[in-house]
């Protein structure tokens, strides 16, 4: 008689659910480490942070959209939502977040400017690491095909 498996050994067996949870805990962790010594100390909110070299949101949908081509197939429904969705991702990620995050830049040059000093608490700048050039967003990209494929070598070596 099996067992039944818990949800959680039934998430974990999930390949392209890991994959995805495996490419963005990748680019987060390089991006924390790149942030870091470019700007020569240690930020960790980076680590949870948006914006940034390489895009997780890329590394995040590549991974999760390869691993759906491993597992299920070309063919698959499931590659073709995967696939659909990460190109709306990516895209939205150069366009409307990187004009965002360069608006807010601008709104916050204009706040120094014009606003006392003492009335314009720090949390209440607005947030510039929005988007993501065209480099970040590709090498996101490349990041998570190759995450998928190793996640993939995981995976065979469990069974």
């Amino acid at each position: 008689m099996e067992i039944a498996k818990s949800w959680l050994e039934l998430l974990l067996a999930n390949q392209v659910l890991m994959s995805g949870v495996f490419g963005w805990f990748s680019a987060q962790t390089i991006k924390t480490v790149i942030y870091a010594v470019v700007n020569k100390k240690l930020d960790l909110t980076r680590f949870v942070g948006d914006g940034g070299m390489p895009s997780a949101h890329s590394a995040t949908v590549v991974c999760m959209t390869t691993s759906a081509a491993i597992v299920s197939g070309l063919d698959s429904p499931v590659f073709a939502v995967a696939a659909i969705l990460c190109a709306i991702t990516m895209r939205d990620a150069v366009g409307v977040r990187r004009v965002t995050g360069k608006q807010s830049q601008l709104l916050n040059q204009l706040i120094e400017i014009f606003a006392p000093a003492n009335e314009l608490m720090p949390e209440q700048r607005l947030k510039e690491f929005v988007g993501h050039t065209p480099l970040q967003v590709l090498l996101g990209a490349v990041l998570g095909v190759l995450m998928a494929f190793v996640l993939d070598m995981i995976y065979q070596i469990r069974v």
